[in-house]
């Protein structure tokens, strides 16, 4: 049976559709890591054009709003751009370019960008994505990082930057056991990860499922890790936890930024998190998102509500943030590296061997900084922050932005990035 790395090195064969195509350049080097570049074959692209046009459709929803989920007008646009103007090879362009490896940890491969500053003493920074997203969702702010002469910054602000891919996500390996890479193993890995670099001292960001490895790493406390990032933070009071939970009302004492995350997160889990109950208790039905591409961008549209509506109006043709391609690219991703149920399967294996409340404080003892969007899940208020963060180094409201902030507003996440970080450079 071909071993991983021979799967890498050799094109997808002919009819496997959604094998992942890569390849190393050579052999793990002495400090273990091969370098790694993306290659798919032309008739993946070409299966996926005709999966895409030959998509079929159910009736339209029945109501004149979004609260049925993803609407067949949106999609239907979706659907037209990727099988006629969309171009897979400038995202390849744009990975290739960059600095990309491969590495062993713990029996699995791990994929991940590295890029090093130009500038001495840059700091180096580890950035974690999430579901629905990938890579792809950092790729824009990785030249004002590295690069902030260029974009407005100085060169006490760089940092060398680290990208991986979660294990199950895009060019990483698929775990196959149940349960074994969970967000604290996935902290642990992320750790050898810098260390394996060569970095003594770092420090770390992350939303999403990215926020929860990070904050685990914080909670951790790695040698070397200084501090960390997020802008997901995991900030809710028991007490507010468990009256979201009945299903009650807010107590009444809360401040105006207090209710307004009580009443968003009281909405996403009345009416927004479906996909995340299928995922933990059911991944492995999904069969339908693996084999209809259309299905599979619907799925991960419908992540949040605010994101949906942002998504939608880029297909109506207002763009803010993303682009339709932005949006494709990802999807892509997804599709051509057949990540759809190993992703899932994070929720699961999370869900079977949980490591806290996806939102409640961790206790942690380092450094945090917030930057609070509006846009997320929910806008994590000042006050919830600064009891949930003792070490609270930084926390600032965006005026606009959302769940995929890096990706939605790179000027606006790199200079929150450059302020957090900057009392922990030494």
């Amino acid at each position: 049976m071909p071993t991983r790395r021979e799967l890498l090195a050799a094109t997808a064969a002919a009819g496997a559709i959604g094998m992942l195509a890569g390849t190393r350049s050579a052999e793990a080097n002495g400090d273990g890591l091969s370098p790694f570049s993306v290659n798919f074959p032309e008739d993946q692209l070409d299966d996926l054009r005709r999966r895409v046009a030959a998509t079929r459709w159910p009736d339209k929803e029945t109501v004149a709003d979004d609260t049925q989920g993803v609407q067949l007008a949106t999609i239907q646009k979706l659907a037209k751009h990727w099988a006629t103007d969309y171009d897979w090879r400038k995202m390849e362009a744009r990975l290739n370019a960059l600095p990309q490896f491969i590495t062993e940890i713990d029996g699995l491969d791990i994929h991940f960008i590295h890029v090093r500053s130009k500038h001495k003493n840059a700091l180096p920074l580890i950035v974690t994505h999430g579901w629905a997203g990938s890579i792809i969702e950092q790729l824009k702010i990785i030249e004002p990082l590295t690069d902030p002469t260029a974009h407005g910054g100085s060169e006490e602000d760089a940092f060398d930057v680290v990208i991986p891919s979660l294990p199950g996500y895009g060019f990483s390996g698929k775990p196959t056991g149940s349960g074994n890479w969970n967000p604290p193993r996935i902290a642990h890995a992320w750790a050898t990860l810098m260390q394996r670099l060569g970095y003594t001292k770092f420090v770390a960001q992350g939303g999403d499922w990215g926020n929860a490895v990070t904050e685990l790493m914080a909670v951790q406390e790695p040698a070397g890790l200084l501090g960390i990032h997020t802008n997901m933070a995991a900030t809710v009071p028991a007490d507010i936890a468990k009256a979201l939970a009945a299903g009650g009302m807010p107590p009444a004492d809360l401040s105006p930024d207090e209710r307004r995350a009580f009443d968003q997160l009281d909405d996403f889990y009345k009416n927004g998190l479906g996909y995340a109950i299928e995922m933990n208790n059911r991944p492995q039905t999904l069969y339908g998102i693996v084999d209809s591409p259309v299905g599979l961008a619907a799925w991960m549209l419908d992540h949040d509500i605010r994101s949906y509506r942002m998504i939608a109006r880029v297909f109506d043709g207002e763009p803010e943030g993303l682009t339709k391609d932005d949006i494709l690219d990802n999807v892509t991703l997804y599709w051509l590296t057949n990540t759809a149920i190993s992703s899932a399967r994070l929720y699961w294996d999370n869900a079977h061997h949980p490591s806290g409340g996806f939102f409640d404080p961790r206790g942690i003892k380092i450094p945090v900084a917030v930057s609070a969007f509006p846009d997320e899940i929910y806008q994590a208020p000042q006050s919830w922050a600064e009891k949930a963060y003792p070490k609270l180094i930084h926390y600032n409201r965006l005026p606009k932005g959302g769940h995929f902030a890096a990706w939605e507003q790179p000027m606006l996440f790199t200079a929150e990035l450059r302020t957090a970080f900057r009392p922990l450079r030494q």
